[in-house]
């Protein structure tokens, strides 16, 4: 079956703001480079002049390959939400069939420019805009890979990326997915950027944005993880890794911290006000300062240095 050909179940559920992050921890287990969030009842043009306002829904999407292990996939994630909504009410999830070919064009209803910070604006690369002088652009199209700008998590790095980043620095993308973090650190000054995804999906359409934003001599995308940085002992200016606070714990526990170099700084997202204590204190324990935290809505976004 060709790439064109093949069939994803998409896996949608609408919740509140209370649960959101708890759903969308079970989804990651069962689906396919991530889960979507999307902002349900925010209109572009409520955030083109900055971040959108929290939402008091979410809609959580998640892609289960259809394959030989597809019903059991579901049943599990069911048995996992079964076992959620014995501690709080949840909406069943919602499956439809979709093919490969049709994803990315389902993305682009939902996929809007927006300015983020003093200078950033994201745009999709299907839509055509008029940029301000000093506007940095980033073009990107997440084919299946998540990563578009328009969740909290991406916009608070952004943020954080745009105030931190020194010029001429060594950068870390550590969890790449479309690619957006690394574009933007090279286009705001970076000297080199290393991006890496352990998803092979995710590192061909991040090499694709990077090819089409005119960055390819600053970065270079890879297939890798966090133990192959160990095993070379590469170390950073800066580093950013927007994932999810389980993954960052774990990370931590398999030092993390030594990918930042004396004197550097690192930045944290895909973290909420209920985890952010425990993500802060697994930093420290793998040799990170945390000193200032970002919030949009329930995400918090970390900013820690490696003392000199």
């Amino acid at each position: 079956m060709s790439a064109q050909d093949k069939q994803w179940i998409e896996v949608s559920m609408s919740v509140d703001g209370e649960a959101a992050e708890a759903v969308a921890e079970v989804l990651s287990r069962y689906g396919y480079q991530g889960v979507a969030i999307e902002q349900e009842g925010i209109m572009p043009e409520m955030y083109d002049d900055g971040a959108p306002p929290p939402a008091e829904r979410l809609t959580l999407r998640a892609y289960i390959p259809m394959n030989a292990q597809a019903e059991d996939t579901k049943a599990r994630l069911e048995a996992a939400l079964g076992h959620m909504s014995l501690m709080y009410p949840m909406p069943s999830p919602t499956y439809k069939l979709v093919a490969e070919s049709d994803w990315s064009e389902a993305w682009k209803a939902h996929y809007h420019p927006v300015r983020i910070g003093k200078r950033l604006f994201i745009r999709p690369r299907w839509v055509e805009v008029e940029l301000q002088p000093d506007d940095i652009e980033l073009a990107l199209d997440p084919g299946m890979a998540f990563g578009t700008g328009t969740h909290p998590t991406t916009q608070l790095c952004l943020e954080a990326l745009e105030e931190l980043l020194p010029p001429g620095a060594q950068v870390l993308d550590l969890g790449t997915g479309s690619g957006i973090l690394a574009i933007a650190a090279a286009k705001l000054g970076a000297a080199h950027v290393v991006a890496l995804d352990n998803d092979e999906v995710a590192v061909d359409v991040a090499q694709e944005n990077v090819e089409i934003s005119g960055v390819a001599d600053k970065i270079v995308v890879g297939h890798g993880s966090l133990e192959s940085l160990i095993t070379s002992a590469r170390r950073f200016d800066l580093i950013v890794v927007n994932i999810i606070a389980r993954i960052i714990i774990m990370m931590c526990d398999g030092g993390l911290g030594q990918t930042v170099r004396p004197g550097g700084l690192a930045i944290f997202s895909g973290v909420t006000t209920e985890q952010v204590d425990d993500v802060e204190a697994a930093l420290i324990q793998t040799g990170l300062t945390p000193y200032k935290r970002r919030q949009q809505g329930d995400w918090v976004c970390i900013e820690a240095r490696r003392e000199a």
